[in-house]
C-alpha cells in the first residue's frame, strides 16, 4: 500500500533520503536463530509507510532450519499457518548498499508480538532479555566481535582456498604464513572495496590480518558500548565480506570447520564492564590473585562463563559443522579454562592496563549467531557474579595445557545439556530454548540420517 501523501515523512528516512536521493530499493533484513538474515525487498512508495507503520511478516522467519524450512512440531511453522507477526524497522539501522546495480539501502527490522512485546524468538530479544539484569545494576557490556573466514575461488566446481602462489609459479604457497603481509596484498583490491563498504553502512571494521591457514583472514570491529549494536556490526560486515567478496570472484566461508586439517574459524567476543561512570567494573576492588591483580568480581564473572559454557555450547556451536572445530591443538577450546596471554584457553585475558581490562571469549565459531552467543555470555557473567562463582586455577602465560574436562564436543550432547539449563532458560527465556532445541535436534536428525560418500569409503569393502 502506498503512503498517503498527507502523512509525515519519518525523521530518519528524510534524511537518509535526501542524501541518498536515488534510493528505489529498501531490502528489510532479520537474522534468524541461525544468525542468516532473512527478509523482503519493498519499494519507494512503500518506504515511509514502513518507517511510520511497521508491516507483519511471518514470526517462523525467525525459526527456520539452516536450509531455510519449517520445523514440524513446533509453533510458528507450517504446522499452525504460519502466522504473521508485527514489524518494525531499526530505524537507526538504515545503509546504502554500495555494491547493488542501482540505488539501494538496507536496514534491519526486529518483531513484536499482539500486545506490543518483543517476540520471543527474535534474536535481538533474546539478547534485549538477557542483558537486562545487568542493566538493572547501572552496568553495560563493552564489546566488539573478531571474525574468521576464509576465501574460496569462486570459479571452482568445489570448494577450494584461494590462496596466494609461490612467487614465479603458479603453485600455492604451502604452510598457513600467518600474519604474513603479503597476503593481504595479493586481495588489496577486495580489502580496499570492503573497507569503503565499511564506511558508507557505518561498520566499524577496524585490523585485518592474515590468519593460521592459507586463505584464512581475520577482520576485527571496534568496541562499542551497547552489545546488540556490536551484534549487529558482525552480521552485517559478514554480509558486505559476502557481498564484495563475491564481486571479486571469491566466495566467502564462514563455516567453522571447511577443512579437516586446517585451522577452524571463529567469532571471538571481546568483552568488558563499565559502571554507570564508565570505570571498568573487573578492575575495582582488586585482590592480589595474581599477576596482574583481578578483582573478585572479575574471576566471579570468569566462574560464571565457565559454569554456564556446557550448557550454552549448543548456541557456540549451532550446526554440525561447528562441532569438527572442537578439537586440541587447532587453537580451538575444548574445556571451559581461563587464562591470561593464552589462545589455548576458551576465556583469554589480553594484555591490557587495569582500565581496559577484558575478557576474549573464543568458544563461538563464525557459523554462531552473534545476538544469541552474547546472550549466553551475559547469562554466563550475571550469574556467575550473582553467585559469586569460583572459576578454578587460571592457566598461566606459557603453560602447556593439559585437558581434563571437556565442553561438548558433539551436538546432540549440547542440545541435552541446553535443554536441562535452569540458567539459560532463566536469562533467554523458556519458550525460546524450548524452541532452538527443537529446532536443532530436528537438523541434527537430518543431518546423520543422511547417507554420504564417507559411509561407502569407510564401509562397503570392510562390512
Amino acid at each position: 500500500m502506498a503512503a498517503n501523501a498527507k502523512t509525515k515523512m519519518h525523521p530518519v528516512l528524510g534524511k537518509f533520503l535526501r542524501k541518498h536521493p536515488k534510493t528505489d530499493v529498501l531490502e528489510l533484513l532479520i537474522p534468524d536463530v541461525s544468525g542468516v538474515l532473512r527478509g523482503k525487498r519493498a519499494r519507494r512508495d512503500e518506504f515511509q509507510s514502513l518507517f511510520n507503520k511497521g508491516f507483519y511478516v511471518p514470526g517462523g522467519i525467525v525459526l527456520l532450519d539452516a536450509l531455510g524450512d519449517c520445523i514440524p512440531n513446533l509453533r510458528w511453522s507450517s504446522d499452525d499457518g504460519d502466522p504473521d507477526t508485527f514489524a518494525t524497522i531499526v530505524e537507526n539501522s538504515i545503509a546504502p548498499i554500495p555494491w547493488a546495480k542501482k540505488g539501494s539501502a538496507q536496514a534491519l527490522f526486529r518483531l513484536q508480538n499482539e500486545n506490543g512485546n518483543n517476540f520471543f524468538a527474535d534474536p535481538r530479544a533474546v539478547l534485549e532479555r538477557a542483558k537486562r539484569p545487568l542493566e538493572k545494576s547501572g552496568l553495560t557490556m563493552v564489546m566488539a566481535c573478531e571474525l574468521e573466514f576464509y576465501l574460496l575461488d569462486g570459479n571452482a566446481d568445489r570448494p577450494v582456498r584461494s590462496v596466494s602462489k609461490v612467487p614465479g609459479t603458479h603453485r600455492p604457497q604451502p604452510g598457513p604464513q600467518v600474519y604474513h603481509p603479503d597476503d593481504l596484498w595479493d586481495i588489496e583490491n577486495f580489502l580496499n572495496d570492503l573497507n569503503e563498504v565499511c564506511a558508507k553502512q557505518n561498520i566499524p571494521a577496524g585490523t585485518t590480518i592474515s590468519e593460521f591457514a592459507a586463505g584464512q583472514f581475520e577482520i576485527n570491529l571496534h568496541h562499542v558500548a551497547d552489545p546488540v549494536l556490536a551484534c549487529d556490526h558482525a552480521v552485517l560486515l559478514k554480509r558486505a565480506i559476502k557481498a564484495i567478496a563475491k564481486q571479486h570472484g571469491f566466495v566467502a566461508c564462514f563455516m567453522a570447520k571447511p577443512f579437516e586439517e586446517d585451522s577452524g574459524s571463529g567469532l571471538h567476543i571481546h568483552l568488558s564492564i563499565v559502571d554507570k561512570r564508565g570505570n571498568n567494573y573487573f578492575s575495582q576492588n582488586k585482590q592480589k590473585l595474581s599477576v596482574p591483580p583481578y578483582s573478585a568480581k572479575f574471576r566471579h564473572a570468569i566462574g560464571g562463563l565457565a559454569k554456564t559454557m556446557a550448557e550454552a555450547t549448543a548456541i557456540f556451536a549451532p550446526n554440525a559443522n561447528s562441532y569438527r572445530r572442537l578439537r586440541p591443538e587447532m587453537f580451538a577450546p575444548v574445556e571451559p579454562n581461563w587464562g591470561a596471554n593464552h589462545r589455548n584457553v576458551a576465556l583469554r585475558i589480553p594484555m591490557s592496563d587495569e582500565k581496559n581490562l577484558r575478557v576474549e571469549h573464543r568458544v563461538s565459531g563464525a557459523d554462531a549467531n552473534p545476538y544469541l552467543v552474547t546472550a549466553a555470555i551475559l547469562a554466563g557473567i550475571h550469574y556467575g557474579v550473582k553467585n559469586r562463582l569460583d572459576p578454578g586455577r587460571m592457566v598461566e602465560e606459557g603453560e602447556v595445557v593439559k585437558l581434563k574436562r571437556k565442553i561438548p564436543n558433539r551436538w546432540d550432547d549440547a542440545l541435552a545439556k541446553m535443554s536441562r539449563s535452569a540458567v539459560l532458560h532463566e536469562y533467554l527465556g523458556t519458550e525460546f530454548c524450548k524452541a532452538y532445541v527443537a529446532n536443532k535436534r530436528d537438523e541434527s536428525r537430518r543431518f546423520h540420517n543422511h547417507v554420504s560418500e564417507l559411509d561407502f569409503d569407510w564401509y562397503l569393502r570392510a562390512v
